[in-house]
């Protein structure tokens, strides 16, 4: 039954949530989510613009310009645990028993051939020496136990509380790289990066996205690391944190649609995906907003392009903008001529607005209406990176209405039974690595609410189980999927170099994660 008592309204109350978002969450289970419907894929010179060396040179120019006098942040999603990359070596742990098998029969037995490169390239490793340090210290015999039972050792002591306890870290705090006998963590090449891109030689802005009972262990490590930065780069670093917010929650429903109670007889809400954090991104007050994933950072020696390019898309984004903002104020102050009004609609299909041949025969004041709502909007500009069998949401034009927009969209909103669609879906030759510069301001510089940008349809319904009861699940549609529909959207190819992901241990085993320097042998 989906009534609710009073200990319901409480909990509503509590987080946030009204009974109207309540109630329109359980109409969007009844209702489903409707599939995208693909128009084609997003390619290079139809959708997604390239640059040349020249060209991009030419945009990070004009971003080095612009970025003086504007207030830059670097917003960092930071909640992901480090667990999904152990996965590997979590079945290792629980499954090898070195008094049974020798790890080359568990090799054989289960595969899992990622544990052995895992071992093959245990040295090279950023928190080899932490390791060992952990293991010298807890096992003061290994050296004289046989190999198997030493694999099964360091395996332990790398996942468990006991031990380091990585498997339940925040990724963002593990030692990803090493730096002659400098160990450095993702978060702390944030910083290393936003000197470079996101600052104005004086003062860096960086926002994190955490979960709240990482919260001491974050700033414990922001306390060590930046008044070192501070003092190296002489520049101030200021930095925030900020939560999913409770109210952005989303509550689980049976397989009938009717209200989930846990055993308890409470309502069962659930975090709703990266969508919910449109919020914290709403609560951002600054010019230009660099938004780049937690585990996407290199060593210093292949950060110059990385750094290249950042400044490019920026650079392109304040190209646009300025002729968007130069538009509406002419508009506002009723500067424009008709003879003008065909060259700006032409302008709009240039940044991807679609526009109905009609408008273009609507009399000067309409047109101006039109003009006006369609570029008065959030932008963003968003690198894309060519295919090489990566997961990640590609870039689409999607049937908007009577037009078309650019949209990044998952495999999940695709119905891949209809042959036409999934069909399209396989000829993108691109992929978003999340790396979005975003103008969130109007012309006149007040905020944008970015929850009016949002397409609703765009959610993800999702089965899951509860104390082995199974129950549906909405997730609110992705931070730079529906969440950003209606903005106006640019893409931009970049190279594969700037996209270096940790998705596994082994990820940093990749050359633009290894910053030299072997540890010593156990």
């Amino acid at each position: 039954m989906n009534e609710l008592t009073e200990k319901d309204r409480q909990l509503l109350i509590k987080k946030g949530i009204t009974e109207a978002m309540l109630n329109a969450q359980v109409a969007q289970f009844k209702q489903g989510v409707p599939p995208i419907q693909l128009y084609k894929a997003a390619v290079i010179d139809d959708g997604i613009i390239p640059f040349s060396k020249e060209e991009a040179a030419k945009y990070a120019a004009i971003y080095q310009k612009r970025k003086q006098g504007n207030t830059i942040l670097k917003f960092v999603p930071a909640s992901g645990a480090a667990t999904r990359m152990f996965k590997s070596l979590f079945a290792f742990r629980d499954d090898f028993q070195p008094d049974r098998e020798s790890f080359v029969a568990y090799i054989g037995r289960t595969g899992n051939k990622e544990v052995k490169t895992f071992f093959d390239g245990l040295e090279r490793f950023a928190f080899y020496p932490l390791l060992k340090a952990a293991i010298d210290k807890q096992h003061p015999d290994f050296s004289s136990l046989n190999e198997d039972i030493q694999k099964h050792i360091i395996v332990n002591t790398l996942l468990n509380e006991d031990g380091l306890g990585y498997g339940n870290m925040p990724k963002g705090l593990l030692p990803f790289h090493k730096h002659s006998e400098k160990i450095a963590t993702p978060f702390e090449e944030h910083f290393r990066e936003a000197v470079l891109y996101a600052s104005d030689e004086q003062e860096a802005h960086l926002h994190f996205t955490i979960t709240e009972q990482h919260t001491e262990a974050f700033y414990k490590e922001l306390n060590l690391i930046k008044p070192v930065l501070e003092e190296r780069y002489n520049i101030t670093f200021d930095v925030d944190f900020s939560y999913q917010k409770p109210s952005t929650d989303t509550v689980s429903v049976t397989e009938d649609n009717e209200l989930f109670r846990d055993e308890e007889g409470n309502l069962l809400f659930r975090p709703a995906g990266h969508g919910a954090l449109l919020s914290n991104l709403n609560d951002i007050d600054a010019d230009i907003i660099f938004i780049k994933n937690i585990d996407n950072v290199v060593v210093k020696k292949y950060t110059d392009e990385t750094v290249f390019y950042k400044e490019a898309l920026a650079g392109k984004l304040c190209e646009v903008q300025d002729e968007i903002f130069k538009i509406l104020r002419r508009i506002d102050n009723n500067k424009i001529k008709k003879k003008e009004v065909k060259h700006i609609l032409d302008f709009l299909k240039e940044i991807n607005i679609s526009v109905p041949d009609y408008i273009y025969k609507f009399r000067r004041q309409y047109a101006m209406e039109f003009i006006k709502e369609q570029l008065n909007r959030p932008i963003r500009v968003c690198g894309m990176v060519k295919n090489e069998g990566e997961p990640g949401g590609g870039p689409f034009w999607v049937k908007d209405g009577e037009g078309y927009s650019l949209q990044i969209i998952e495999s999940a909103q695709v119905n891949m039974a209809d042959a036409k669609q999934k069909e399209i879906f396989q000829q993108s030759t691109h992929f978003n690595p999340v790396d979005l510069i975003c103008g969130t301001k109007d012309y006149k510089g007040e905020k944008f609410d970015l929850q009016q940008y949002v397409d609703p349809n765009q959610a993800f319904i999702t089965s899951k189980t509860y104390m082995g009861r199974p129950l549906k699940a909405l997730e609110l549609p992705g931070l730079w999927n529906g969440s950003m529909a209606h903005w106006i959207t640019l893409f931009v190819e970049v190279p594969i170099i700037t996209f270096n992901p940790v998705k596994v241990v082994n990820d940093l085993l990749k050359k633009t994660h290894q910053g030299g320097g072997a540890g010593v042998r156990f």
